[in-house]
């Protein structure tokens, strides 16, 4: 009875060990911390085209939508589009936060072209 304890308790021990380090590598809970400490972090999985990244940057979460197409020497992400989630959380960024932004997204998406959907669109002056 003594060694059913014994091991019940190392299995929860175990189990426990094992949700908190799930919690600590958890990617969205680091993207929750990066937004309220207003720093930048993009959220990613470049393999699944399909799933829309996340990036937060001083207090702002943006989404981006990816599409595959043809490159001269294979299929890549050839087009991203990129909204803000909260229009009114954008105040106090500047065009510069923006280029920033852009220069984040083409350094995963070399052969990507970046747009941007309203009210940003208009502020960097793309029509």
């Amino acid at each position: 009875m003594v060694w059913l304890l014994r091991i019940l308790l190392l299995a929860l021990i175990i189990f426990f060990i094992s949700i908190a380090i799930r919690y600590i590598l958890d990617p969205i809970r680091k993207l929750d911390l990066a937004h309220r400490q207003r720093k930048f972090f993009l959220l990613d999985v470049q393999e699944n085209v399909k799933k829309n990244f996340l990036l937060t940057y001083k207090g702002v979460l943006f989404e981006g939508e990816k599409y595959l197409g043809q490159t001269a020497s294979a299929f890549e992400v050839v087009s991203i589009i990129v909204w803000p989630k909260d229009n009114p959380s954008l105040k106090g960024l500047v065009r510069d936060d923006f280029i920033f932004l852009e220069k984040k997204i083409l350094e995963h998406y070399p052969a990507a072209r970046l747009d941007w959907k309203s009210p940003v669109k208009e502020l960097l002056g793309e029509q």
